[in-house]
């Protein structure tokens, strides 16, 4: 029950945060040249200055600034995210209907890069300053230091043109109707490059910051005792050395959550993913200010509840958090 009441505090410190973010936002976005009537006259191949007025007047662009951003947060309370003058759709529609695509995409490269990076970082700890230290050190530098549009277009060549083996982009075929489990293994196989490409970034991260901790926690007095006491050095690194260097892993996925989502912007437009990453670069664009504004409240909201699971996740591996030592 502490636990929970410890991470809803920190829940409830993140609502002021995520309303100076969507007001920093709406302020920015302002100093920006033309605005969303100009976007939609350049797609109908322009018009009069009459039809120019009488739309920003409908879409209450004719107001200040500030009556604009009252408008838009006492919405927001209501939960309306406001109406997309682009896509001439409510934003919440248009937001889920691009949300599924981004959140597969983060769950897969997130999921790979905790996985192997945890795997990386035992075996290196485990063979310090030997040859697999070497090689995987080695490995998580080139990973690290790979543009990652760069190996999303690699990736494209050498698997989808030369070898065919993988879709070039996309969330599923469009072009055969698939449905149930069929359908299920055909968005899978399109989002095995995205989930390398964004994953394989992050798993150089995590690799790095678990052979670190390892280091560290081998060298502590509780596992000099443990060994002392005979058990075998498997066991002491699951029961021991694990669970205490996992911590800096799991405050990391918390930090690097907002990170990951302004990468799905470059691996969605490298292949064409419908997510709210490509929906976002779109809207900056085509000066959409809602959709914006909703694409920023949705993606603070995922941060929100990410931080707030590896709260829960950090207390669960570390008692001192709920008992205050």
């Amino acid at each position: 029950m502490r636990v929970l009441v410890l991470a809803g505090r920190r829940l409830a410190a993140s609502i002021p945060t995520l309303v100076l973010i969507l007001i920093g936002v709406f302020l920015l976005l302002q100093f920006a040249p033309g605005d969303t009537v100009d976007a939609m006259m350049a797609q109908m191949g322009g018009g009069d200055a009459a039809t120019a007025r009488e739309l920003r007047r409908f879409y209450g662009l004719d107001l200040s600034v500030w009556a604009q951003l009252g408008n838009y947060l006492w919405r927001l309370v209501r939960f309306d995210l406001g109406f997309s003058a682009i896509y001439g759709k409510p934003v919440a529609t248009v937001i889920a209907e691009r949300l599924p695509a981004t959140i597969l995409l983060m769950t897969a490269s997130l999921s790979l890069a905790f996985f192997f990076g945890l795997i990386l970082g035992v075996v290196a700890a485990r063979g310090v300053n030997r040859w697999p230290d070497t090689l995987i050190s080695t490995l998580g530098l080139v990973f690290y230091a790979m543009p990652t549009f760069w190996f999303g277009l690699m990736a494209i060549v050498v698997f989808a043109i030369y070898l065919q083996w993988l879709p070039a982009g996309g969330f599923e075929d469009i072009t055969i109707a698939h449905a149930g489990l069929s359908r299920v293994l055909d968005i899978a196989q399109h989002l095995v490059l995205p989930t390398l490409t964004l994953g394989l970034f992050y798993m150089a991260i995590y690799l790095r910051i678990m052979r670190g901790s390892m280091l560290e926690v081998l060298n502590l007095d509780f596992v000099r005792t443990a060994r002392a006491k005979g058990m075998d050095e498997t066991r002491v690194v699951v029961r021991h050395v694990l669970r205490n260097a996992l911590l800096p892993m799991v405050t990391l996925i918390g930090l690097q959550a907002g990170t990951m989502l302004g990468g799905s912007v470059v691996v969605e437009s490298v292949f064409s993913l419908p997510g709210l990453g490509r929906l976002a670069y779109e809207s900056v664009v085509q000066r959409d200010l809602n959709t914006l504004l909703g694409i920023v409240f949705v993606s603070a909201l995922l941060v929100i509840a990410v931080n707030f699971i590896v709260d829960l996740l950090y207390a669960r591996l570390d008692p001192r958090i709920t008992t205050g030592a």
